[in-house]
């Protein structure tokens, strides 16, 4: 097929098992763009924890400038046992996410047929709800610092910081994905107000306020605790979720536990405005334990990269990949361990570019 457009992607494999399931994923979604009549133009930067030992940094100083030109950014993944995680994360991802304003971190928990969840009584298609984070701010902001360091009276200070202007957009960024959804129409908003009475107190204020302008959308409000409580007694009640930083971060490792596995959850970084690329990762982490056993699950990669794909437009190509995701679980003969399998990364990635 003649292709007609042509995409560059910048592809940071990162640490770990982001090597093994990022290649996956794009051996997939370049089968898929031939199909879709497109072409995906991939640039590798081998950024991550060996940078870091080869060169005492993550990444290098003028890696926004390098990676700013490009449509999408696909990511791996990112940590190394040798190395803090603060290190490795405030040194590469977090300042992309930051420098870029991929203010709405969108992550998707859908439990899929073929699919086990650990909730009894569970079944494929029952829990399919969104949780949208904010990404730039909040308690992720790096803004602190420590005294006396090492001693007796150690002290250390980090602060939560929240602008009317960012809770206002991701707040309304959950609106409008309320209402494009063919869900629900609900909207969950998740704090901790009563004891946060500040930060959160604020951003339960501003949501009522916007809450005016979206009336064809039910809301609900939850404290952090009762919306983890709840994900795991009604998670098919919910269709919408937003929450701060922290609070998005640990409903979706939660979301992801009871759709059956973190492999199987992907994540959009999105600057809406697409004033700078947009970033497309899996949930889960670099995973040493499992590193070079071959046995990694790429489905949350190449969902993220279905995901990047709708971003950029290739609606029918996303759709194509999803769906093909979906045949090989709901099938269930070539799943990797993590889903109770004994596929390999290779044989899931052969079975899924099958079903394209």
């Amino acid at each position: 097929m003649k292709t007609s457009k042509t995409y560059r992607i910048a592809a940071i494999a990162g640490d770990g098992i982001g090597q093994e399931v990022t290649p996956a994923a794009i051996t997939v979604l370049d089968a898929a763009a031939a199909r879709g009549g497109f072409r995906v133009e991939w640039q590798h930067f081998p950024w991550g924890s060996q940078h870091y030992f080869d060169r005492g940094r993550m990444m290098p100083e003028d890696a926004l400038d390098l990676l700013r030109p490009f449509d999408a950014i696909l990511f791996g993944a990112v940590g190394d046992p040798r190395i803090q995680d603060n290190v490795t994360l405030n040194g590469l991802l977090l300042p992309i996410r930051r420098g870029f304003d991929q203010y709405a971190c969108v992550r998707p928990a859908v439990l899929y047929p073929g699919v086990r969840s650990p909730l009894a009584g569970r079944q494929g298609g029952d829990i399919d709800f969104v949780v949208v984070r904010e990404n730039t701010e909040g308690e992720y902001a790096q803004i602190g610092g420590g005294l006396h360091a090492g001693g007796p009276y150690e002290v250390a200070i980090q602060t939560a910081t929240f602008t009317r202007h960012g809770t206002e957009r991701i707040i309304r960024f959950a609106f409008d994905l309320a209402r494009r959804r063919n869900g629900k129409r609900l909207l969950t908003s998740v704090t901790k107000s009563n004891a946060q009475g500040f930060s959160m107190a604020f951003w339960d204020r501003v949501f009522v306020q916007i809450a005016r302008e979206y009336p064809d959308i039910r809301t609900e409000s939850l404290l952090v605790d009762a919306a983890c409580m709840d994900l795991v007694r009604r998670p098919g009640d919910f269709d919408v979720m937003v929450a701060s930083n922290l609070f998005g971060d640990i409903l979706t490792d939660l979301s992801a536990a009871i759709t059956g596995s973190i492999g199987l959850a992907p994540s959009a970084n999105l600057n809406p405005a697409r004033t700078a690329p947009s970033l497309f990762e899996p949930v889960h982490g670099s995973a040493p334990d499992i590193v070079g056993k071959g046995v990694a699950n790429p489905l949350a990669t190449m969902l993220a990269g279905a995901m990047m794909l709708d971003f950029l437009g290739e609606t029918e190509t996303a759709a194509r990949v999803d769906a093909a995701v979906r045949a090989v679980l709901a099938e269930g003969r070539s799943v990797t361990p993590d889903l109770g399998g004994t596929g390999t990364t290779r044989g899931v990635t052969d079975a899924v570019l099958a079903r394209l």
